[in-house]
C-alpha cells in the first residue's frame, strides 16, 4: 500500500453543516452553487507550486479552490469544491505532470473518490456466515465479561443465583434472538478512567465465556482485546474475529496473529490517556482537554497508519475493519462533530463499525446516567446510518436497535419517490 502523503478528505457539502475547512470556499460561494453532485475535498500540506497551480486550474474548470495559510514555506492545505467530474478532469492534470508529488496526489484523490463508492472488499467471511457489507447494517452485541462495565451489563457482577456462564449463554441467546449477527465479548473495561487488567485475568474471564456459547451457537464471535495473547486464547477458544481498540498500537503480536490466524480485525482510532479522563459520580467518566489539530484529519492519518500496517504485516485486506473510536480519547463535542459528519470516513475504503451505545457524551447530553441512554443511543446510530458510512452498530440494547435499523432501511429502500 502506498503511503498516505497528504491524507486527502472528501466531503458531501451538506449546507446546514458545514466542516470548518469548508468555511472559505463557502465565503467563494462553493456550496450554494455547487450542483447535487458537488463534493469538496480536501489535500494537506501540498508543495505550494503545486497547489496554486492546482487553484489556477481548479477555477477555469469552474469549481473553487482556496489555499490555507501555508504552514512554512513550502507547503500549504488545499480545500477544492466543486462537481465529481472537476476532480475526475483534476486527477487527469496530475497525472499529465511529470512530477512525483503531482502523481502522488492523482493517487490519493483517485482512492479516495473511489472508496466513496463503497469498501474496496464488499463481501467478509466471520466464522461460519459471510458478510456482504452495505446489503444492510449489521448489530453486534456487547457481552461484558467483567465485574465494572460503565454501563452497569457486566455480567460478571451478576446475581449469586445464577452461575456466571448460565448468565453469559442467556444474555448472549437473547441477543441472537433479538437480531444480532455478531456478538463481542470482552473481559476489561474500558470506560474513562478504568483500571487495566493483566491479560491472565482477562483470558480467565472471556475463554470460559466463549467455550460456553461456542457449545451453544455458531453465531460469529468477537473478543474485544488489544492483548495478543488474549486475543490467541479467544481464538483457540472458538472465537471468530479481533476487536482491537488500540488498534494494533498496543500489542506488536496482534498483527501477526491476526494474520497467521487469518481472522478479520477491527482497527480502532484511540487516544485516551487517564490525565484526561474526568469523572462524575452520576454521569461516570469522559475526556476533557484532548487536542487534535484538525480532529477529522488527525482521526483520518492515524487511521491510515494503523491500516498499512496492517497490510504490510500479512492481514488481507478483505479481513479489515475500521472504528473511528467513538468515546475513546474525544471530548462530548468532538464525539458529536465525529457522528454528525461520520460520512467523511468513506475514503479510507473499508467498511466501518462505530460503538456509540450508552457512551458518556450521550449522558453528558442528555444528563442522563448510563441506563437512561436508550434514546439518545438510537439516535446516534441513526443519524450515522443516515450519513451513509456504517456497516456494524455495537450495541447493549439489540432489539430496539435492530428494530430502529429495520425503518431506517424501510426508508432508504423507498428513496425520493414522491
Amino acid at each position: 500500500m502506498a503511503p498516505n502523503r497528504y491524507n486527502v478528505r472528501i466531503y458531501v457539502p451538506d449546507h446546514s453543516a458545514l466542516p470548518h475547512w469548508c468555511q472559505e470556499l463557502a465565503k467563494q460561494g462553493a456550496f450554494g452553487a455547487a450542483s447535487p453532485d458537488g463534493l469538496a475535498l480536501k489535500a494537506h500540506d501540498v508543495p505550494l507550486a503545486l497547489a496554486e497551480a492546482l487553484a489556477i486550474r481548479t477555477r477555469e474548470m469552474g469549481a473553487f479552490a482556496a489555499l490555507a495559510q501555508p504552514k512554512g514555506e513550502a507547503t500549504c492545505d488545499l480545500s477544492l469544491a466543486g462537481p465529481a467530474q472537476a476532480f475526475q478532469a483534476l486527477i487527469q492534470t496530475l497525472q499529465a505532470l511529470g512530477d512525483g508529488a503531482a502523481h502522488a496526489l492523482a493517487r490519493e484523490i483517485a482512492e479516495a473518490l473511489q472508496a466513496r463508492q463503497g469498501p474496496f472488499y464488499p463481501l467478509c467471511r466471520i466464522g461460519s456466515r459471510e458478510f456482504a457489507w452495505g446489503e444492510r447494517t449489521y448489530v453486534m452485541g456487547i457481552l461484558n465479561v467483567t465485574p465494572d462495565s460503565f454501563s452497569g451489563d457486566g455480567l460478571l457482577a451478576g446475581p449469586e443465583d445464577r452461575p456466571f456462564l448460565q448468565r453469559v449463554v442467556s444474555r448472549a441467546l437473547q441477543m441472537l434472538a433479538e437480531g444480532a449477527d455478531i456478538l463481542d465479548i470482552g473481559g476489561e473495561s474500558t470506560r474513562p478512567g478504568a483500571a487495566p487488567v493483566d491479560a491472565e485475568t482477562e483470558i480467565a474471564r472471556v475463554v470460559p465465556a466463549i467455550r460456553a456459547l461456542r457449545a451453544e451457537t455458531d453465531a460469529p464471535l468477537s473478543v474485544d482485546t488489544y492483548k495478543a495473547s488474549v486475543a490467541r486464547a479467544a481464538l483457540d477458544a472458538g472465537a471468530d474475529m479481533i476487536n482491537d481498540v488500540w488498534g494494533l498500537r498496543m500489542d506488536p503480536e496482534m498483527a501477526p496473529l491476526a494474520a497467521e490466524r487469518r481472522v478479520p480485525i477491527i482497527i480502532m482510532h484511540n487516544r485516551s490517556r487517564p490525565h484526561n479522563a474526568a469523572q462524575e459520580a452520576r454521569l461516570g467518566g469522559r475526556y476533557i482537554g484532548v487536542h487534535y489539530e484538525d480532529l477529522f484529519a488527525d482521526i483520518l492519518r492515524e487511521l491510515r497508519g494503523q491500516i498499512a500496517l496492517a497490510l504490510e504485516q500479512g492481514i488481507a485486506p478483505e479481513r479489515l475493519l475500521v472504528d473511528p473510536g467513538i468515546g475513546f480519547g474525544k471530548t462530548v463535542e468532538q464525539n458529536l462533530s465525529l457522528l454528525n459528519h461520520i460520512g467523511e470516513f468513506r475514503v479510507l475504503g473499508y467498511p466501518m463499525l462505530i460503538g456509540p451505545s450508552r457512551k458518556s457524551f450521550i449522558g453528558y447530553t442528555l444528563n442522563l446516567p448510563p441506563e437512561e441512554r436508550l434514546e439518545g443511543t438510537l439516535a446516534s446510530v441513526v443519524t450515522a446510518v443516515l450519513r451513509g458510512a456504517v456497516h456494524i452498530v455495537r450495541v447493549h440494547d439489540v432489539q430496539a436497535t435492530v428494530r430502529a435499523l429495520r425503518m431506517v432501511e424501510a426508508f432508504q429502500k423507498r428513496g425520493n419517490i414522491v
